[in-house]
């Protein structure tokens, strides 16, 4: 909420200035935020990037002629699980430039990656590669994900806890 006389173009809701959405203030500016923390920036990128690999792996799948047979059931939920993922990173890369980064962030995104690698990539590689080393990995991606989205939600708590306790 403003003050009185102030301006609202400084009025800020988690790092971003309101009049950024506020369709009823159009003439208002903004000085941009300071560039992205090095962990915001790595979760972007790495959610970002795992987003458009897994568009990229869904059109291989569905339009190469070595897939007419049909792809597996396994490698559809390795493609389902990391477009959530993905989007969970990003989740994870926004809250960290937003609240900034806590432990509990911080082990949420890596999490996540770790899951993506040890789950969806591994299952990609066992089907579409036939390299089956690391098979009994792919629970562990899995349980990654599972402490992940718990990490977040701690990270969420302990963010809310700090900002009543200031």
């Amino acid at each position: 909420m403003a003050d009185q006389g102030q301006d609202p173009s400084t009025i800020k809701c988690l790092n971003v200035p309101c009049c950024l959405f506020c369709p009823f203030l159009p003439h208002m500016t903004f000085t941009p935020e300071p560039s992205l923390t090095v962990s915001a920036r790595i979760f972007l990128s790495l959610g970002s990037l795992s987003g458009c690999a897994s568009v990229a792996f869904s059109a291989a799948f569905a339009h190469l002629p070595v897939f007419a047979a049909g792809v597996p059931v396994m490698v559809q939920t390795a493609l389902t699980q990391q477009q959530f993922h993905s989007l969970g990173l990003v989740i994870v890369g926004l809250s960290c430039f937003c609240l900034g980064a806590s432990r509990w962030l911080l082990a949420a995104g890596w999490l996540m990656v770790a899951g993506l690698l040890l789950f969806s990539f591994n299952l990609y590689a066992r089907h579409v590669l036939g390299f089956d080393a690391f098979r009994a990995l792919v629970p562990w991606g899995g349980g990654a994900w599972l402490l992940a989205w718990l990490c977040l939600t701690l990270g969420f708590a302990s963010a809310a806890a700090r900002k009543t306790a200031a």
